[in-house]
């Protein structure tokens, strides 16, 4: 018997020198060092100098920390954007930045201090900010290299910090401009203070934690009711009874507030005692459960929990308490507490908790501060910069010690400083003024978001820019011209811009476009109901608030004054700031006598609300431009940086900064939960890369709705795996088949359909894509490109040609035409998943192309506008699932090994016009196809020979191993030429 030949080496199998084994953790550091040897960023500015620009503006993170996973996802989301504009033909320069001042940097090398057991009060303010600007620079120089190492493309030698003595003195110089128009003043009202930090915070600083707190009811007694008419004899002599959860603000009251139109009544209690509070069930419930479960257990509260029961005597209009007057419960103290306290009408107040009286202190509320000084009642600045009350203080000075000798002065945050047993409460107690105290008030509450600590309000003497104040004309305030500004705004803006700050940033809103929609009313929402902006830090790093003021509290506005500082601050840095240059900088024309140099510095948000001015307008990176495309950062920056820089740019520009906004949530773990080192669920991203490679990290990022809250875990990285080894495969199929080739078709006539249908699938596929980066749906265009590889490509068009490419002749017309449409698809798709997959892109390309340069060089590539008829091939399709169904029990009982082995009958209904039995047989991969006038598909083994080399099942072929005519043609051709 003579042994069959073994064909092997007659079929014309894939070569490609690309491992399925990606390896990315090896070969990524390898491929990022040929870029910054080749210099590809700059090549790119040298090759795209001249093109349509695209302008993105980077948000400064601090220099402070290492890389987390939330960071990685912002850097890839912002890389994604520079790379897709670039391959789209755009000159998009990016430059990188970081924020260097504040109190994150501070905060830190104080803690260093402190380990050391050294106190920064007792360092030289220069020497404590050296300090910092070392701290910051070792984290710029750590995070930069972690971003590098996540593949992103930018300017990472020539980065912004708004530490370098030109962006501090750009910063100073966009204050003056404030100043110059009188868009600044120093005013004292409560604000948010960290009595940990020592300073104000402002609201974007600050994040709300849920804690539980002590809610007392004191009794003010009413001393005077003069409209009450004949009522009077009830109120006058009764106790108007507030609810607090901040019993440290008693020592502070000035006043109490009502209501016109809220109904309240006298209750009476069996021993004939008086309360006033709102009338209706459910707040008198609320009193008397509050009364009932406190730790107090006198006459007077008992009276208080009766009458709120079952007492109520009267019921009155708010109107009445116009003009009444009630008596501080320590009236004895001394003069401050002896005063009366007016009853003014609040339109804030409520009667929904509580008891529709609330006591006034307007160091500590924004609502107390603006009714008390509309009615002349001042705040006393009691609470000092570490959150206890002054030594002077006529209640919890100095000298207050308890029965032991121990100070009773803490800080007001202090937890036991406001229980039930605490100072407060025991002297109200004392004072016969306490109707109820438990500390059982679950609510939420601001905390600083560094330190963690609670923070208060409290009113200092700081430095706001007002939101409601008429601003001066934009063009009096911008170097550029009227008509450049116009033409920024597609000639909108007005010649005049006198409306004001909160006008123009809601306008500005309104113009802006945002993805996701959603973000517009977020950032507008904050901005209509935003305070004054609070400029002023009571902190040493930072840039200083570089005014001088009279003993009037005015400031000096003399341009060539600001011109000097601006240029001291240009050539040293903030330390230029310093009293001993006073004179010089006020020069000849100002006595240094009548001036007082301000010591605080500027909220950092003001800093980065300017970084826009030194990036793009200060010429240090000529290729920029103002304003800004996009700004992306994540919703956090909807009270951040977005809004700083909003309202900075529209007070000095009448514009934003920006066209656009791109905001992304925030990266949970696989359970939904906050990341956070406590809970242990933290995942590192530079574990990642060491483990899976930086594009793993990237194809994650981008296959996420990142523009919701979003989740990674082991599991998530593991699907992402999968994705990124099948979009390898397609690649490294496409090289294996292009092995060779260069583009010949020989004598090809027309292209088959197969082909032109998968070209008219790569055509939809580019405007698809082309579609998604437009509206920046980052997870929509990688969707798309993975279901393309491995639905259209792999599954079924490489499926279905995997015969020809290994068994047709080398250069027979329809394996030409399919290496053909692999060569396209080949240079669509390199490029498609360049931006995304930034390292794997490049490994392709240089395999094909070793000396082709990079191939984040490209444009978007140009691709056949080939169409097809969709409802057709969607039909096929449809039946070809149809039929793998069918074929597929009999492959699990081993009945067939596989489909060629398969002879198939289809209902004919189901096959579309224009493809004969034949054509099916080869588009399914069976032995045969015939149809039927009957529903359903049928699967039956065929009696036909295998052939010995392509292995289809085929009636030419005479005995199983034997050659089927086309083969039997190729060997008999590859023969003949060896």
């Amino acid at each position: 018997m003579t042994e069959q030949r073994d064909y092997k080496d007659t079929v014309f199998l894939p070569k490609a020198d690309f491992p399925m084994k990606a390896g990315l953790p090896q070969k990524e550091p390898g491929i990022l060092k040929r870029w910054q040897d080749e210099k590809v960023y700059e090549q790119l500015r040298e090759e795209r100098a001249g093109r349509e620009k695209f302008v993105y503006h980077d948000g400064p993170p601090y220099a402070n920390g290492d890389m987390h996973i939330g960071h990685a996802l912002n850097r890839v989301l912002k890389d994604m954007v520079i790379r897709s504009q670039t391959l789209m033909g755009k000159d998009v320069p990016f430059v990188p930045g970081w924020d260097c001042h504040g109190l994150p940097i501070e905060w830190k090398v104080e803690e260093q201090y402190r380990k050391k057991k050294k106190n920064k009060n007792e360092v030289p303010p220069k020497e404590f900010r050296a300090e910092c600007r070392a701290y910051a620079q070792g984290w710029v120089d750590i995070q930069r290299e972690q971003l590098k190492r996540l593949g992103l493309m930018g300017d990472w030698d020539n980065p912004y910090l708004t530490m370098d003595f030109q962006a501090e003195a750009t910063i100073v110089a966009e204050l003056m401009k404030f100043a110059e128009a009188g868009n600044l003043y120093r005013g004292s009202k409560p604000v948010m203070w960290s009595p940990v930090e020592q300073t104000a915070l402002a609201e974007a600083e600050v994040e709300y934690e849920d804690i539980t707190s002590t809610q007392i009811d004191v009794a003010f007694e009413i001393t005077e009711a003069p409209n009450a008419d004949e009522l009077r004899g009830l109120i006058e002599g009764a106790y108007a009874v507030i609810w607090t959860t901040t019993p440290w603000t008693i020592p502070v009251n000035q006043a109490l507030a009502y209501k016109d139109n809220i109904t309240y009544g006298v209750y009476m209690s069996p021993n004939g005692r008086r309360f006033v509070a709102a009338a209706g069930t459910d707040p008198r419930m609320d009193m008397a459960g509050r009364a009932d479960n406190s730790s107090i257990s006198d006459e007077f509260t008992a009276d208080f929990a009766a009458a709120m029961k079952e007492g109520l005597k009267e019921k009155f209009p708010g109107y009445l308490l116009a003009e009444a007057l009630c008596r501080h419960p320590m009236h004895e103290l001394g003069e401050f507490y002896a005063r009366p306290r007016p009853m003014l009408m609040g339109e804030f107040v409520d009667n929904e908790t509580g008891t529709g009286l609330v006591h006034m202190a307007p160091d500590h509320g924004e609502d107390d501060f603006d009714l008390c000084r509309a009615n002349g009642l001042e705040p006393q600045f009691a609470v000092m910069n570490d959150g206890r009350y002054r030594d002077d203080w006529g209640w919890l000075g100095a000298d207050d010690k308890d029965a032991e000798g121990k100070e009773r002065r803490r800080a007001v945050i202090n937890k036991p400083f406001n229980s039930p047993e605490g100072p407060i409460c025991s002297d109200l107690r004392e004072a016969g003024a306490l109707l109820s105290a438990s500390a059982d008030y679950e609510h939420s509450y601001p905390h600083s978001w560094r330190s963690k600590a609670k923070v208060i309000y409290r009113c200092t003497p700081q430095w706001f820019v007002p939101m409601d104040k008429e601003l001066e004309a934009v063009s009096s305030l911008h170097s550029a011209s009227p008509e450049a500004l116009d033409a920024a705004v597609g000639g909108e803006l007005p010649k005049a811009a006198s409306d004001t700050l909160r006008s123009r940033a809601m306008s500005e809103i309104n113009r802006v476009k945002f993805y996701p929609e959603k973000g517009r009313n977020r950032i507008g929402s904050m901005v209509e109901g935003r305070p004054d902006w609070v400029l002023s830090r009571q902190r040493a790093w930072g840039v200083p608030i570089t005014l001088f003021v009279r003993p009037d509290g005015t400031y000096l506005q003399d341009a060539e004054v600001n011109a000097r500082v601006i240029a001291a601050i240009s050539e040293e840095g903030v330390d230029a700031w310093d009293e001993a240059r006073k004179a010089e900088f006020l020069g000849s024309d100002h006595n240094p006598d009548e001036f007082e140099m301000v010591t605080d510095i500027l909220d950092v948000w003001f800093d980065s609300g300017c970084t826009h001015a030194f990036v793009l307008e200060s010429g240090r990176w000529p290729e920029q431009q103002w304003p800004a495309d996009l700004y992306l950062e994540g919703s956090d920056q909807h009270r951040g940086w977005f809004q700083s820089s909003l309202l900075e740019s529209c007070a000095t520009r009448g514009r934003a900064p920006y066209n656009a906004i791109l905001t992304h949530g925030f990266t949970m773990d696989k359970a939904g939960k906050k990341m956070s080192k406590s809970l242990g669920n933290t995942i590192d991203p530079l574990k990642i890369m060491e483990q899976y490679g930086a594009d793993i990290i990237r194809l994650w990022a981008l296959s996420v709705d990142f523009t919701e809250d979003h989740r990674i875990g082991d599991e998530i990285l593991k699907g992402v795996g999968d994705q990124y080894r099948k979009l390898r495969n397609t690649f490294r199929y496409l090289l294996g088949a292009l092995d060779g080739f260069v583009g010949d078709m020989g004598d090809a006539g027309e292209i088959p359909e197969l082909e032109l249908y998968v070209l008219a699938l790569l055509a939809e596929l580019d405007g698809k894509l082309r579609d998604a980066l437009e509206r920046y749906d980052f997870n929509t265009y990688t969707r798309l490109l993975v279901e393309f590889c491995n639905e259209d490509l792999s599954a079924f068009f490489f499926d279905i040609r995997k015969d020809s490419l290994y068994c047709d002749g080398e250069n027979s017309t329809r394996r030409n035409a399919y290496r053909t449409v692999l060569d396209l698809l080949f240079h669509a798709l390199v490029r498609y998943a360049a931006p995304v997959l930034v390292f794997t892109a490049e490994e392709v390309w240089t395999t094909r192309y070793p000396e082709g340069g990079s191939v984040h060089l490209l444009d978007w590539p140009p691709v056949p506008g080939v169409t097809a008829d969709g409802e057709r091939w969607g039909k096929l399709r449809a039946l070809r699932e149809q039929v793998n169904e069918a074929i597929e029990p009999l492959r699990r009982e081993k009945i067939i090994r596989s489909g060629l082995e398969a002879e198939v009958v289809v209902p004919a209904s189901a096959v579309p016009d224009g493809f004969s039995d034949d054509d099916l047989a080869e588009l399914f991969i069976t032995a045969s196809v015939t149809r039927a006038d009957r529903d359903g598909v049928s699967v039956t083994k065929t009696a036909y020979h295998k052939c010995g080399r392509c292995w289809r099942h085929l009636p030419s072929v005479s005995v199983d191993g034997a050659l089927c005519e086309r083969c039997d043609a190729v060997v008999t051709q590859l023969d003949a030429a060896s």
